[in-house]
């Protein structure tokens, strides 16, 4: 769709009936739908080039887009229930930017919350995919329209005047004829309508624009930064006190005995313990008796589902399941790599936490969530009561990266809750989160590109992975169940992998297959689900091909790029980071690309892998590189807050440059070793680009890209190209220092958590 096709295009929307004014967007039909390349290829398109995960979001949200509504409140505020979850993401900034635009009405006067849980909603209530602005930038614009059409009809019968004569601005309405005004907020009750009607309305175009495509701050920095800003842990439930649990020390273990419940019982400050499914909950006034509590337990523990298994033996594992390349032709020469991607932790700096009030006949839950429906309907059926008779509401987080799209947390709170038979605040140690949390399953990717006078033939990819958990489905009950059917969780993963994996090359003939195995892990969807590893490995192919034909490894890409956005992004940041400047041995520069969700990102990074520069030991015997410099070129068709975009696109970066080169777990004998942030490699100061430049590309296409995953994949690609030509040796295993010996002492693990009440970080409870 052209930047004009949305501009002048008419939608149609709703006036609900409403004591004040309440407005919605309009239904399924009248969205926009994602236009294909006209172009042919030498390669054929894959399906994610066709048609993507973010296509398929949208276009199930469309159904229940007209339940979002916007309403006037007569002090001249709109308010706006988002029915996503804000994880520090931005998305009631970006939210907050559309209806301040169609609305005319000033940012600080729009209010933006959370929406509880709506199963009415169905697929329109989960945040993942980077689909937000992307399946709610029409809909509240046409809710914002549909508002502003109303106000002005109102302003026309009160004033006496023509609506050609009016004027919105900045919440007030102005007469050209008389001069006379009314606010927002003095037209409300009476652009409201006691029976719910259809609008048409124009949106604006996007020359008009004059906040949609502006940098913005956050409309919850100011809360951020002072303190203010409500999380699950700082609601104050009535009856509510802090609990914890006691957990195993392999991943699934379970509870055979306790032997000094009573004991436990009568120390100070408890009220309860219970046992429940995943350990023995103890509930106290602090969260640090808590601790002591937990410490204190002695618990017999039962086997886990993967006691005996550590790296080797799932790579072995991963390895006997691994699809076969098709047959070499032996007239062709190719470059052959097989690549192994270790365990990673989501590490969001909230850790798992919720609060959970269950009585007999009801049960209501406060916590993080991005698929909140499927809470909802789980849990109402783990307690065996009507889903109307529980409440979920959705609080902000404290960052996520894939794992709040899991109710880990409310569901055990709810356990608990209705053991104890009273109310809790729920919180995960942070040991708690590394070795029990989810975690982005260990993979390996085997990789064969044929070529021959100067072309790329084949291209071939067998990734294999644990398997991933997708049992929240798309947002509600019946794919989340349905993804975990014995055959149904690959079908589901094979269907994610095949949606969101693209080659942006003309490679010739290219296949990209997924194969997993083994459930025994509590894996999920980290920051950008499979395409880090996928394409950090396609990236490094992409600079050995380059290599064996004698060409610049920007050269090689730009050569053959299928698509001029993709190519206008590497221009920029060959241009910006001065691609090819000479740099001293053991530094080099990488360059990669990665294409997703409607969007594009290119990441030039510098790396200096001398040892005698790099300065900081992370292991024993192992000295770190470090990334002095990243360049990144951004292109999401419009960026509705290029500020919040930029922003997401620092974030990426370091994870990026933390998966490829620090952060990492080691499995040994059914556990991790790492146990909080001192020895789990997250990128530090120290390693963070002392340069560092990001370029948001002039809108493109008119419509909003996807931007919360983007940067991760381009970003680990470019600094693992980067590796490999400062050391002359492409990296196979990533993160680069998962070396023996580990370096640091792995905290115990009965009780798995430390001696003093801390969060892992040093900071007490």
């Amino acid at each position: 769709m052209t930047e004009e096709g949305i501009g002048r295009r008419r939608f149609l929307g709703y006036v609900l009936g409403a004591s004040t004014l309440t407005v919605a967007a309009q239904l399924g039909e009248a969205a926009v739908s994602p236009t294909e390349a006209a172009a042919a290829v030498p390669s054929a398109p894959g399906p994610a080039e066709i048609y993507d995960l973010n296509d398929m979001l949208t276009h199930a949200a469309l159904p229940t887009a007209n339940l979002i509504t916007i309403r006037i409140d007569p002090d001249g505020t709109a308010s706006f229930t988002l029915p996503r979850a804000e994880v520090g993401q931005g998305i009631t900034t970006s939210s907050a930017m559309l209806i301040a635009e169609e609305l005319d009405l000033p940012l600080d006067r729009i209010r933006v919350t959370l929406a509880d849980a709506r199963p009415e909603l169905l697929f329109n209530q989960l945040t993942g995919g980077s689909n937000t602005t992307i399946s709610t930038y029409t809909p509240i614009r046409v809710a914002a329209a549909v508002a502003r059409g109303r106000l002005l009809k109102a302003a026309a019968l009160e004033l006496g005047d023509t609506l050609a004569t009016l004027t919105a601005k900045s919440g007030v309405i102005t007469s050209s004829v008389t001069g006379k005004s009314l606010t927002y907020g003095e037209l409300a009750e009476n652009a409201a309508s006691v029976t719910t009607s259809q609008e048409s309305v124009t949106l604006k175009d996007a020359a008009d624009f004059e906040i949609i495509g502006t940098a913005q701050r956050r409309v919850d920095a100011l809360d951020a930064v002072t303190g203010r800003k409500k999380f699950a842990m700082d609601l104050h439930i009535p009856g509510a006190l802090p609990a914890m649990v006691c957990r195993p020390p392999t991943i699934n273990g379970t509870v055979r005995a306790v032997e000094n419940l009573a004991e436990v019982r009568a120390m100070p400050g408890i009220t309860d313990v219970v046992q429940v499914s995943t350990g023995v909950a103890v509930r106290g006034r602090t969260f640090g008796q808590c601790i002591d509590a937990v410490r204190a337990l002695h618990v017999t523990w039962g086997p886990g589902t993967a006691d005996d298994a550590d790296d080797d033996s799932i790579r072995d594992e991963l390895r006997r399941a691994e699809l076969p390349l098709p047959a070499l032709d032996l007239l062709t020469k190719s470059v052959d790599a097989r690549f192994t991607f270790h365990f990673a932790s989501n590490s969001p700096l909230e850790t798992n936490c919720a609060v959970a009030d269950v009585r007999s006949d009801s049960a209501e839950i406060w916590a993080s969530l991005k698929s909140p429906i499927v809470a909802q309907e789980q849990i109402a059926q783990e307690l065996g009561l009507p889903v109307t008779a529980v409440k979920v509401h959705v609080t902000e987080g404290g960052g996520s990266f894939g794992r709040k799209l899991f109710h880990d947390a409310a569901a055990e709170a709810a356990e608990i809750s209705k053991a104890m038979g009273k109310p809790v605040r729920l919180m995960w140690h942070r040991t708690d989160d590394f070795r029990h949390g989810r975690t982005h399953p260990m993979s390996t990717s085997r990789v064969r590109a044929t070529y021959a006078l100067g072309n790329v033939l084949t291209y071939d990819q067998r990734h294999t992975s644990l398997a991933t958990d997708f049992g929240h489905g798309v947002g509600e009950i019946i794919t989340a169940e349905a993804a975990r059917l014995p055959v149904g969780d690959l079908t589901f993963s094979e269907t994610i992998f095949a949606l969101t994996q693209q080659t942006p090359y003309h490679f010739g003939v290219v296949t990209q297959l997924l194969s997993e195995t083994d459930k025994s892990f509590h894996t999920g969807s980290m920051r950008n689900i499979y395409s880090p590893n996928v394409r950090c490995a396609q990236e490094l192919v992409v600079d050995e091909l380059a290599k064996r034909l004698g060409k610049d490894p920007y050269t090689f890409r730009r050569a053959f790029l299928k698509e001029e956005r993709a190519r206008a992004a590497l221009d920029k940041v060959a241009e910006v980071g001065h691609w090819g400047r000479s740099m001293p041995a053991g530094t080099a520069q990488g360059i990669a690309l990665h294409p997703e969700y409607h969007g594009y990102v290119a990441v030039l990074a510098e790396i200096d892998c001398r040892p005698e520069t790099t300065g900081r030991k992370i292991r024993d015997a192992y000295t770190g590189p470090r990334v002095t410099k990243v360049v990144c070129a951004v292109d999401v068709g419009l960026a509705v807050n290029p500020r919040g975009l930029k922003a997401q696109m620092m974030g990426g970066i370091m994870d990026g440059i933390a998966i490829t080169l620090t952060s990492g777990l080691h499995l040994d004998k059914g556990h991790f070793a790492e146990g909080s942030w001192d020895n789990y490699f997250y990128t530090r100061q120290w390693n963070t680009p002392p340069e560092l430049e990001i370029v948001v590309m002039p809108p493109t296409t008119g419509q909003p890209g996807g931007a919360g995953e983007l940067a991760v994949a381009g970003a680990m690609a470019a600094v693992a190209c980067a590796y490999g030509r400062a050391t002359g040796t492409m990296p196979t295993t990533f993160p680069i220092n998962h070396t023996e010996p580990l370096g640091f002492e792995p905290l115990p693990t009965t009780p798995p958590i430390p001696e003093s009440p801390t969060d892992g970080l040093g900071r007490a409870f």
